[in-house]
């Protein structure tokens, strides 16, 4: 039986590969044969204070123009895995972790595989070191942060001062969906409230500090709600911070060890209730603990409510932050940290959200091009989560006036056609029995089972026209390898052990199924 792969795909513009063209290559191959019962192609089911950086991380280098590498794709008959079945929608669970965590995740979830974070608030004002400007400004007194205040604001500024400030004046939501469409993301997720406290949207328990009361004057949430769900195929998803840095309430609730509850009980409850009932967020992503436990925060109880009785009882994911102690061990996918990137399989569900601006989740004035991630980098960054089971939330920060800056833009759009060619090898597959290649470095795998494919993403082009690939197990005769993007079976011969080696086309620039274009040193 011969594994079918012939579905084209359209040929993107010319980029050169990284030492010689660069980049990233997705080829497609199908092949089925004798696997002699090993191949296991496994399906893992599938912010807390920000602060750690992860594994894995790549130094930017400056902006680039247009990748659109293609991709190895190897179609191999793997034994076949039943897939997820349905929520179950008249499940019932009780306010307990061991009854939430049995939930099964929405299947939505691990099909998308790729999602875009925003954050944007007041902190994107002074626009200056990171988002937690307020933070560092006030509590922690850094000194680039006090000199900073100190050089460009009056002496009795403070941070609520700027509140007016936050204009939006140039934020259109539909923009804003069609660059998030462009980017080739499923999902969507935006900061309703940051640790600042600042909601953006007209929270009634955040009297005078939000977007409907103060600065732009609009309910900046249900726009960009409306604008995705009328414009996009993207799921929609809300984070919202648990605790806030300066609030009262919090403060003197943590002044007694959490024993008092009156911030949540008066404040964070009543705001996620309202969130969910008004906005029906498919993703709820929730953050900073402030060191109080989950039992503090009531967070089994609200989940309990969200999975059984909320609009998006069948729909929403959760992550893990709902609590001190929480975090990669209870909720509905797992985050673990800030750019969290381990490098092979989870037994759970995982994300790895990200920041393309290396130093900061908001905008930054102060930021230079060496410190954005290039395409080439980020495109990598996808490839090995996806490979190991995870999603990618890759995060981008507004101006003040609600403007996307030209280099986020760019790398959104540059992702996009990338995805465009290379998307088949990550849009709802499966991680395989091997993660990576043990013969060539920089080549990741994924599988779809039920179509009898295997998919190897190659970061480098080969100098010799010849990718040897040491996981994969072929049979003449049953096996074909095709490069997406480009559509033409592919020569390959077997390897004396195991694996094969592909001859990869001779291509002119303007033949290549992707081409990326690299910024001169």
């Amino acid at each position: 039986m011969q594994a079918s792969c012939g579905r084209s795909v359209p040929a993107p513009g010319p980029r050169p590969l990284p030492s010689q063209r660069g980049g990233c290559l997705s080829p497609r191959t199908a092949w089925s044969g004798d696997l002699g019962g090993s191949y296991s192609a496994r399906d893992p089911e599938g912010r807390g204070i920000r602060r750690p950086r992860a594994c894995g991380q790549d130094g930017g280098r400056g902006a680039m123009r247009s990748p659109k590498l293609p991709g190895l794709v190897l179609s191999l008959l793997l034994l076949l895995l039943p897939p997820p079945g349905p929520v179950g929608g008249a499940a019932r669970f009780d306010p307990t972790w061991e009854s939430l965590d049995a939930r099964q995740l929405p299947a939505w979830f691990d099909q998308a595989k790729f999602g875009i974070f925003i954050h944007w608030g007041v902190f994107s004002v002074p626009s200056f070191g990171s988002e937690w400007f307020w933070w560092y400004w006030q509590k922690e007194k850094l000194p680039s942060y006090v000199d900073f205040m100190k050089n460009n604001y009056p002496p009795d500024f403070t941070y609520a001062d700027f509140g007016p400030l936050f204009t939006a004046k140039f934020f259109d939501a539909n923009q804003w969906a069609d660059i998030l469409q462009a980017s080739g993301a499923k999902y969507v997720v935006l900061t309703s409230k940051h640790h600042e406290g600042f909601t953006l949207w007209g929270s009634e328990r955040s009297w005078n500090w939000n977007a409907v009361d103060e600065g732009p004057k609009r309910d900046i949430v249900k726009e960009l709600a409306v604008a995705v769900r009328t414009r996009t195929d993207l799921r929609f998803g809300l984070y919202y911070s648990l605790f806030e840095w300066f609030h009262p309430l919090f403060l003197e609730d943590e002044s007694s060890s959490f024993q008092k509850q009156q911030y949540p009980l008066s404040k964070m409850l009543p705001e996620l209730y309202e969130l969910v009932n008004q906005y029906q967020p498919e993703v709820l992503w929730s953050d900073g603990d402030g060191g109080a436990p989950d039992t503090y925060w009531n967070s089994t109880v609200f989940l309990a409510w969200l999975y059984n009785e909320s609009p998006v009882r069948d729909t929403v994911v959760t992550n893990d932050r709902w609590g001190a102690g929480s975090i990669c061990k209870h909720g509905g996918y797992y985050t673990c940290s800030d750019r969290y990137n381990p490098g092979h399989l989870l037994p759970h569900k995982w994300e790895n959200c990200m920041t393309i601006d290396q130093f900061s989740w908001g905008y930054r004035r102060n930021g230079g091009i060496s410190d954005y991630l290039t395409i080439e980098e980020l495109v990598k960054q996808l490839v090995e989560t996806v490979s190991c089971g995870g999603n990618l939330l890759m995060n981008i920060g507004p101006t003040k006036d609600g403007t996307i800056s030209a280099i986020f833009e760019e790398r959104l759009r540059q992702m996009g056609t990338w995805l465009k060619v290379n998307g088949e090898a990550i849009y709802d597959t499966h991680a395989w029995r091997s993660q990576n290649d043990t013969v060539t470095p920089d080549v990741w795998y994924t599988s779809k089972p039920k179509n009898k494919l295997v998919y190897a993403m190659f970061l480098k082009w080969p100098t010799s026209g010849q990718l040897f690939l040491g996981q994969p197990k072929a049979t003449l005769g049953a096996t074909e390898v095709e490069l997406l993007g480009h559509g033409q079976p592919l020569q390959w011969t077997p390897l004396e052990q195991n694996g094969i080696m592909v001859e990869l086309p001779q291509l002119t620039v303007h033949q290549m199924p992707c081409i990326i274009l690299r910024r001169r040193p």
